[in-house]
């Protein structure tokens, strides 16, 4: 998959793209529906209904370990696991993967984006509008789940670390001037006006809010040009890859990088724990209000 038309993809690819693709041996499907509110709902769904050879990536089972504790709600998954439920899935470092969820890609299409690039998979992107925008098009859907043959564990030698910010790595830049923390979360949130989810209301002392909904125009990403002209003035001068993204469990900040990368501001790092995985330690500081 190498011309325009059917790849290599590494952010985002349209309906139409990837309705051509179809059938191209080295295309590989993943559906990764999730409902944070019903933990079988996405499976669910993938059971009922999805494109042609697409495989189902679960939100708690396949890209967390909820046997880690003190990391939030959604705990990276070990990169050796993941590895293996990668090869599972039929994918190889040759193939081109296109991740979807049930429409805007934050549920949990970036999560799983990211994961594969920290795998070290180059050649992996999002559908644009996800399964809303290809039912929408009218375009091939199954019950059956046919999936690729499966493959040995994917090779990689683990998780790009240098991708990933931890606590401690916040804790670090606490005295920077802002701009260097960008939280995907919706402003209420943030500002700590309501905490559906969370025990602890609030933010990170020194965070910019960045609602991942922002990046979207009717379920989609706006183009590349209009959210450059949004995110980069968010840095205040810095390099993207200065630049750390979170949100509640480290889902949507995924969503907020694939954004910027979309929008050419590339090498942003993701703190897995986010929000969640902060408060898990009381003795860190919170702020709220506006930044």
């Amino acid at each position: 998959m190498s011309d325009g038309t059917h790849g290599p993809w590494r952010t985002l690819v349209t309906v139409e793209q990837l309705a051509a693709a179809l059938g191209d041996p080295a295309l590989r499907l993943v559906d990764a529906r999730a409902v944070l509110t019903d933990p079988a709902a996405g499976r669910a769904a993938w059971e009922a209904s999805h494109p042609p050879g697409a495989v189902h990536a679960d939100l708690d089972r396949d890209l967390s370990d909820h046997a880690v504790a003190g990391q939030g709600r959604h705990p990276l998954p070990d990169a050796g696991d993941f590895a293996r439920r990668v090869g599972e899935w039929g994918i190889g470092p040759a193939h081109q993967v296109v991740v979807y969820d049930a429409g805007d890609g934050s549920m949990a299409a970036a999560r799983a984006w990211w994961l594969l690039k920290l795998l070290g998979h180059a050649n992996v992107a999002v559908l644009d509008g996800g399964f809303a925008a290809w039912q929408a098009a009218g375009l091939p859907v199954t019950a059956e789940a046919a999936a690729p043959s499966p493959l040995p564990p994917y090779p990689s030698s683990g998780f790009d670390r240098s991708r990933i910010a931890a606590a401690e790595d916040v804790l670090a830049r606490l005295g920077e001037a802002p701009g260097w923390l960008l939280d995907a979360r919706g402003g209420e949130r943030f500002r700590g006006e309501v905490e559906p989810i969370d025990p602890v209301a609030g933010h990170v002392p020194g965070a910019l809010n960045r609602p991942f909904a922002l990046n979207l125009r009717d379920g989609r990403f706006r183009p590349p040009a209009e959210l450059r002209a949004e995110l980069e003035p968010l840095l205040h001068g810095r390099a993207p890859g200065e630049a750390v993204l979170m949100c509640g469990s480290g889902v949507t900040a995924c969503h907020l990088l694939l954004a910027m990368e979309h929008a050419g501001l590339a090498g942003a790092k993701v703190y897995a724990g986010s929000w969640s995985g902060w408060i898990a330690d009381p003795a860190r500081p919170v702020a709220r209000g506006d930044a």
